[in-house]
This record gives C-alpha cells, structure tokens and sequence, in this order.
C-alpha cells in the first residue's frame, strides 16, 4: 500500500467520525468503561524523558503499578492516558523488543494506553467486526489481544486492543460482529498481560501486513516512517488526548 493510500485512509477515518461526532451529544469517543467521566482521565508521560522513572524498578510490575496508582491518586483521577510515539526505556527489559522481523531496538509505542484498574470494561470504538484474536504470551509481549475490522467508504482498517483479560477470548468468533461501543472484553492483570502494570493498548491500523491476532506496537526509529504512516494517531477518533 502506497503513501497516498494511506492518506486516502486517514482522511475517510476522519471525516466520517467528524461527521459522526458532530451528530452526537459528545465531542470524543470512549474505547474504555462509558461510566468513567472524561474529567477522570489525566495524561501521563512515561517516556524516558520522564526522570521520576529513574526512581523504581521499571522492570517491576508490582512497582509500576504502585507508581500508575500514586500518579493517578496525585491528580484525582482515574484513567492515565497517552504514549502516541513515545520513546521508552521501558521496553529494554524485554528481548521481545531487540529480536524479530522488525530491524534495531525497538522503543517507540505505535499506539495510545490506558493505565487504569485490572476488568475496566474494553469498548469496541468502531463498529465491525472480529478479524483475529490470540494469546500473545511471554514478557513485554501483548497478551490476549482483539483485532477488530472496519469498512467506512470503500475502505477498511483495524484496530487493535491489547493487554487485556483471558475471560475476554471466550466466547469470541472470527467474523463476529461487533457495534460502536460494545463491550469486548477487559483489561487484563500483570499475570496475563505481558507482565504490565493493568491497562489498554489501543492502535488503529491501515494494513495489518498479514498479521492475525497479533501486530507490532513498537517500532525502532529506523522502521518509524512506515509504522507512523500505518498507524496514525488514534485522536483521530478519540478527540480528547489533547485536551
């Protein structure tokens, strides 16, 4: 798929969700639990510019998730958000990051998380339905995970929900439709998640590459220019990560 198709893409997935939005009660769109206010989410910054990250075990996900939970009790909130290219030491834990197709060290998050309690309800954030699913196990590594397919005008994209729940693969069909803002599954523990304090990732992708149930949420700089061209920034639908 060439450049000016993906631009083509982006712009049929922004402007038939402008269009959308504009007929709604709400300027954004939710890919978590509806009953959290939007004034509950706070960003967070955890790349490696961030020097509070230098004062635990990054390694640790029994102290990441002391520090998401101080974070999120420091600014009232309940849902830390953010990562959209972000370039982060936190994946040097993990070989899962330094082997693979992709070429060097991959550190650059492809994609926007949602840190926040383990079974916050996962919302499907376009209507579609189920292209793959899979249990991406090891360190570092997805999880269950839920790829979702979408056709808007002639043209189809995905999204991707990673980290979530084991509950959340049962009962769960390739082909399966899915509505705007149905319930998926659930954010997923540290045991199950990839060893991960508890949250989303959530990506949109315009050619999954022949990838199922599993695709790359990281890139290396050297593999940046296609991966930030095929996954573009998920405010697209959000609406909110700048607010």
């Amino acid at each position: 798929m060439g450049r000016g198709s993906h631009d083509r893409n982006y712009k049929v997935v922004k402007n038939h969700y402008d269009k959308e939005l504009r007929n709604s009660d709400k300027n954004y769109k939710f890919v978590i639990d509806t009953s959290i206010s939007i004034d509950d989410y706070a960003p967070i910054n955890i790349s490696k510019s961030n020097s509070e990250l230098q004062q635990f075990d990054v390694s640790s996900s029994s102290e990441w998730s002391q520090y998401i939970e101080n974070y999120l009790n420091k600014y009232n909130a309940k849902v830390a958000y953010g990562g959209y290219l972000e370039e982060r030491d936190l994946y040097n834990r993990s070989s899962h990051f330094t082997s693979g197709e992709n070429s060097g060290n991959r550190n650059i998050h492809l994609g926007v998380d949602f840190w926040c309690d383990v079974n916050t309800s996962v919302l499907a954030i376009v209507r579609g339905k189920v292209h793959s699913f899979k249990n991406n196990k090891g360190v570092g590594n997805y999880g269950p995970t839920i790829i979702l397919e979408h056709y808007i005008q002639g043209e189809t994209f995905y999204t991707l929900y990673g980290h979530l729940s084991l509950e959340s693969l049962e009962n769960i069909e390739v082909g399966q439709s899915v509505e705007d803002g149905e319930k998926i599954g659930e954010v997923g523990g540290a045991s199950v998640n990839g060893d991960y304090a508890p949250h989303l990732h959530f990506q949109i992708i315009e050619d999954l590459q022949g990838h199922s149930g599993d695709y790359p949420g990281v890139s290396s700089s050297e593999d940046l220019p296609f991966y930030q061209d095929n996954c573009p920034n998920p405010n697209i639908i959000l609406k909110f990560l700048n607010s």
